[in-house]
């Protein structure tokens, strides 16, 4: 099964990054725009897991999940990967530094022996859109540059299933809270 492990906004922030962003659409019919049911803040991306191995990293992502305070956390600004002038995923960042919760759901499931890439720099982001081929989009990023968004707790991490196909499909496995 594909996992990660993710922060879920409550729906009066996500309401705010919809307003932000939706008159921008219009004018890039050429990128892919996210649906907002999928719209998370990925901690750590596991991929492919053996369905044998999640009963064993649930109390490692527990564990972890305590040994972190909750937070307030904002959305702010857009950039784009790997960079705005020939880009393939808009996004709106996140002002609060996540890096060491981030580690350690990264930590839990190395101790289960699943292979995460910890070579990809760590950047919390709630990706906005995607596309196909790279996009000029420094216009955009710099029109959302003043974004920022309201406050919000996050209070507790999830462990999420997605479901590929067509449109993809997020179930929530289990879910800890923060301490």
């Amino acid at each position: 099964m594909r996992l990660f492990v993710a922060l879920l906004p409550p729906a009066n922030v996500l309401d705010e990054v919809e307003a932000a962003f939706a008159p921008h659409r219009p004018a890039h019919p050429a990128l892919k725009w996210t649906r907002r049911p999928s719209w998370h803040v990925t901690l750590a991306f596991y991929g492919e897991v053996d369905e044998q191995i999640v009963p064993r990293l649930l109390p490692r992502l527990e564990r972890a999940a305590g040994r972190h305070p909750r937070r307030a956390l904002a959305f702010a600004g857009a950039g784009a990967f790997p960079r705005a002038a020939s880009a393939r995923v808009l996004w709106t960042g996140v002002e609060a530094d996540l890096r060491r919760l981030a580690d350690s759901c990264v930590a839990a499931a190395r101790r289960e022996g699943i292979d995460v890439d910890e070579h990809k720099r760590f950047h919390p982001h709630l990706t906005m859109a995607r596309a196909r081929d790279p996009l000029d989009l420094r216009s955009l990023v710099a029109e959302l540059g003043g974004y920022q968004g309201s406050p919000w707790a996050a209070e507790e991490i999830h462990l999420i299933r997605s479901h590929l196909g067509a449109q993809a499909r997020y179930e929530t496995l289990a879910t800890w809270p923060l301490a």
